[in-house]
């Protein structure tokens, strides 16, 4: 008689909850369960917080739900925590829900011969879906992704050259990770100042007014505005800037077709959080060639979102990363480019969230690309 397959999963599992035994039950349907779990520190290196249950009370819990085998404390640090327990379970199927699913992940099953197996969030019949950020406050305030023309929100770029930059106010459908070019910081003072709901009014004024709480007097470090205006500004933005930290004009799509548009056609990738000690204005080479480079792909990727071109989109959304690379070169390294050269033949063009260093990746395809994420453009409110 064989022995039944042994199926490793990881994770925080704090705030245990429906979504969490969803996806364990799922599991046990493949073997015996092993379940590895972050510790406390790197939990908070990750997420920038603790967790509200500590390591021995969630692996104690872990524990007690059926058809778990065993359940862990993983040793490691980072995204990937778990190598000296992948080795030493030696699992036949490494299982991860969709949002945890990175190219990384799926290298490491490939080169030690594990089957990687990635589950839709699915939840049980009758019950809304759940993650522990929704547990943690059912938050409605949208996250933002910058399409291309980031880095013209701050003045020592557009002042040598004015230019566009184009956010899509993002839908909170997964926690997105902390640190990963998702505006999670200014999201989080959103949070601070509105709990849960941006308020109706002025959207330029609600902007403006969560702009200068994320940025106080003294601030060394101004956050762009483009994150303040990505978050409250719903839909698709052209934010309009030379040489201030606010645009001039705010141009702004609704158009539900425009908006399904860019929903099926682009895909993101998680690559993991920036590091703490991540430093992106080391090396800089910002000026007038490259911020003039950085506003022209960004205009010409409007005209081909306006147009739904998915080639032009792609083509200028790369040409606007590469133009952010020039002058920022610490965005990227060798692992990031290596992700990209996995899945570039696969899409018309790419580039990474925020101000890189980790994060996602974004693509532009034709195609649905396999165990990537999907998003949900915050629409107009139509009250």
């Amino acid at each position: 008689m064989s022995r039944p397959k042994k199926v490793m999963v990881t994770g925080c599992f704090d705030l245990l909850h429906s979504g969490h035994v969803a996806f364990l039950k799922e599991a046990a349907k493949l073997g015996d369960v092993h379940v590895c779990i972050g510790n406390d520190a790197n939990v908070y290196q990750l997420k920038g917080r603790y967790p509200v249950n500590p390591e021995a009370e969630r692996k104690y819990m872990i524990e007690a739900l059926a058809g778990i085998k065993e359940c862990r404390v993983n040793r490691g640090f980072g995204i990937i925590d778990f190598m000296e327990e992948l080795d030493e379970i030696k699992p036949d199927v490494f299982l991860v829900n969709e949002d945890g699913a990175t190219p990384a992940k799926a290298e490491i099953c490939k080169q030690k011969n594990i089957e990687y197996q990635v589950l839709q969030r699915i939840p049980h019949e009758n019950l809304p879906p759940r993650s522990t950020t929704t547990l943690r406050t059912e938050c409605l305030i949208p996250f933002r992704i910058d399409l291309a023309g980031g880095w013209l929100d701050q003045p020592f770029v557009s002042k040598n050259y004015p230019g566009p930059v184009l956010t899509i106010s993002i839908e909170p459908t997964i926690g997105f990770n902390n640190r990963s070019g998702m505006s999670s910081s200014t999201r989080n003072k959103a949070i601070e100042l509105w709990r849960t709901e941006i308020p109706t009014g002025d959207r330029e004024k609600l902007a403006k007014i969560l702009f200068t709480y994320e940025n106080p007097p003294g601030t060394k470090e101004v956050a762009g505005s483009q994150d303040a205006i990505g978050i409250v500004f719903p839909g698709l933005n052209k934010l309009n800037y030379n040489g201030n930290y606010w645009p001039e004009d705010i141009e702004s799509v609704y158009d539900d077709q425009v908006l399904d548009w860019i929903e099926s056609h682009l895909y993101l990738v998680t690559l993991g959080p920036r590091t703490s000690e991540y430093s992106v204005l080391d090396n800089t080479n910002v000026n007038k060639e490259g911020a003039k480079s950085l506003a022209d792909a960004a205009n010409a990727c409007w005209k081909a979102i306006r147009a739904k071109d998915v080639q032009e989109f792609g083509k200028y959304l790369t040409q606007s990363f590469e133009a952010q690379i020039a002058m920022f070169p610490n965005m990227v390294s060798k692992e990031i480019f290596d992700q990209i050269e996995a899945y570039k033949d696969h899409a018309t063009g790419w580039k990474l969230s925020g101000a890189g260093g980790g994060g996602y990746l974004i693509f532009v395809s034709e195609k649905p690309i396999e165990n990537a994420i999907r998003i949900k453009i915050r629409r107009r409110d139509t009250n």
